[in-house]
């Protein structure tokens, strides 16, 4: 039996450094970002949208972001996509998780999280991911209209699901690929 081992997305997105119309660019994180990545991240864990992070789990994890930069290198959004392999959690195809997805206050509204969410399901699907999951504590507005619905956390990988906080009411949306 395969267990479900969380695996670093091998990539987000076919194009990492396009611009966009905005000046904007979208490129896979690199350690280096660790810090910008906690500081955009910041505002979103004190609401309770996002669970803090140390920098050191940005770091380590910087290959599954994707972020998108402004020309003078500011981080304005971000979001995860972590592989989860295993026959027992979801048969012979393996699931993504999207975590992590912030916008910047000021891009809010501009069409970047919509950018940033089709970058990450092209990436998921050049993968041959399955489906995907994410969970939120917001209205899931952006997810819905992206093909994602409500599903009971035991259909999530189990790694993930298990690190859910029920306190946090968050929902678990999915999308099939």
């Amino acid at each position: 039996m395969i267990t479900a081992t969380p695996q670093p997305a091998a990539a987000l997105t076919r194009t990492p450094d396009a611009p966009l119309p905005d000046a904007l660019r979208l490129r896979r994180a690199g350690p280096g970002d660790a810090a910008a990545l906690v500081a955009l991240s910041e505002p979103f864990a004190r609401s309770g949208a996002l669970r803090r992070r140390p920098p050191a789990v940005y770091a380590a994890r910087a290959a599954d972001f994707l972020v998108a930069e402004e020309p003078d290198g500011t981080l304005r959004g971000c979001l995860a996509l972590r592989v989860h392999l295993g026959a027992e959690d979801h048969g012979p195809t393996a699931a993504g998780v999207l975590y992590n997805f912030c916008v910047a206050r000021q891009r809010q509204g501009s069409g970047l999280g919509a950018r940033l969410l089709g970058a990450a399901l092209a990436g998921a699907r050049a993968q041959s991911l399955g489906v995907l999951f994410t969970a939120t504590t917001g209205s899931g507005r952006l997810f819905l209209r992206h093909g994602f619905a409500p599903v009971r956390p035991a259909a999530a990988p189990r790694a993930w699901a298990r690190t859910l906080d029920p306190r946090r009411g968050a929902r678990v949306l999915a999308r099939a690929l």
